[in-house]
C-alpha cells in the first residue's frame, strides 16, 4: 500500500479513510498534501471502498486551508495550476464512484471548507469553525467554493459568506445547511465510523447511480462555472490586495489594503 508523508490512508471493512496529517500547520493543504491526497482518493478507488471519509490530524483542524505561505508568491501561471490541482481533488472527492463524509473537526477554512463542499454528506464537531475565508487575502475561493456554497446554503447565504469572509460555528453552518450534522468532539470519529459502515453495507452499484444521478442535477452550469472561478481566482495573483493579505497573515499582522 502507497504511503505519504502527509495524509494517513486506512481501509478496513469497505471503508477508505484520508486523513490530513499536518497538525503543525493545521493541516494546510501544501502541493505535496494535495497531490497525496489525489493519489489517495485514486487508492480508494482501486481498492473498492464502498464509503471514504475524509478528516485532519488532531483536534484543532479538519483543514484549515490552503498554504498562504506557498501562495503569497505565486505569479498568475503558478496560482492557475495551484487552482487547478485543488480543483482536480474537489472534483474526485465529488465523482467518487461512493458516498464521501467529511468528519469536520476545528479549524475549517478556504480550501479546507471547498473540500468539504465537495463530499456527499459534512458531519461536524461542535468545535468547530467553517468559512470561505479567501477575501482577508484579496483572493476569491478558487477550489469550487464560489459554486458548491450557494447551491447548498442558497445564493444570498453564499455571497454574505464569500464577501465578508465570515467565519461560522458548526450550530449556524448545520441551520444554514451547510453542515448535515453536529455532535460532540468526542463522538464525531465513532459517529462518522457508523455513518460509513452503515452506507458500506448498502447496495453499492444503487448508492453509485444515486449519487452520479445527484450530482447531474448541478451539472448543467457547474463545470463552466468552476473553470471560470478557476482563471479568477488565479488572475488576483500580483495584485497588491493579493500580496498584501498573504503577507499579513504570514507576519500576523492586520492587512493594508489598497
Amino acid at each position: 500500500m502507497p504511503e505519504w508523508d502527509t495524509v494517513r490512508y486506512e481501509f478496513s471493512d469497505d471503508v477508505a479513510t484520508l486523513t490530513v496529517d499536518r497538525p503543525d500547520r493545521l493541516n494546510a493543504l501544501n502541493v505535496e498534501t494535495l497531490h497525496a491526497l489525489r493519489e489517495a482518493i485514486d487508492e480508494a478507488e482501486a481498492d473498492g471502498a464502498r464509503a471514504l471519509v475524509l478528516t485532519g490530524a488532531g483536534e484543532k483542524a479538519f483543514i484549515a486551508g490552503a498554504d498562504i505561505s506557498y501562495m503569497q508568491d505565486l505569479s498568475v501561471t503558478d496560482a492557475q495550476e495551484y487552482a487547478e490541482l485543488g480543483h482536480d481533488v474537489a472534483d474526485s472527492l465529488e465523482a467518487f464512484p461512493a458516498p464521501v463524509i467529511a468528519a469536520i473537526n476545528g479549524y475549517t477554512f478556504g480550501g479546507g471548507c471547498e473540500l468539504a463542499l465537495a463530499c456527499d454528506l459534512r458531519v461536524a464537531s461542535s468545535n468547530a469553525v467553517i468559512g470561505q475565508t479567501e477575501i482577508d487575502l484579496g483572493i476569491i475561493p478558487g477550489w469550487g467554493g464560489t459554486q458548491r456554497l450557494s447551491r447548498l446554503v442558497g445564493d444570498e447565504l453564499a455571497r454574505r459568506l464569500i464577501f465578508f469572509g465570515e467565519r461560522i460555528d458548526a450550530q449556524d453552518a448545520h441551520e444554514m445547511g451547510l453542515i448535515g450534522e453536529v455532535v460532540a468532539p468526542d463522538e464525531l470519529d465513532d459517529h462518522v465510523e457508523e455513518m460509513a459502515t452503515d452506507l458500506a453495507e448498502r447496495p453499492a452499484f444503487a448508492l453509485q447511480a444515486a449519487k452520479e444521478a445527484l450530482n447531474q442535477v448541478q451539472e448543467g452550469t457547474q463545470s463552466a462555472g468552476l473553470r471560470y472561478e478557476r482563471r479568477l481566482w488565479s488572475s488576483l495573483f500580483g495584485t497588491h490586495d493579493q500580496r498584501e493579505g498573504m503577507a499579513a497573515f504570514v507576519e500576523d499582522r492586520d492587512p493594508n489594503f489598497d
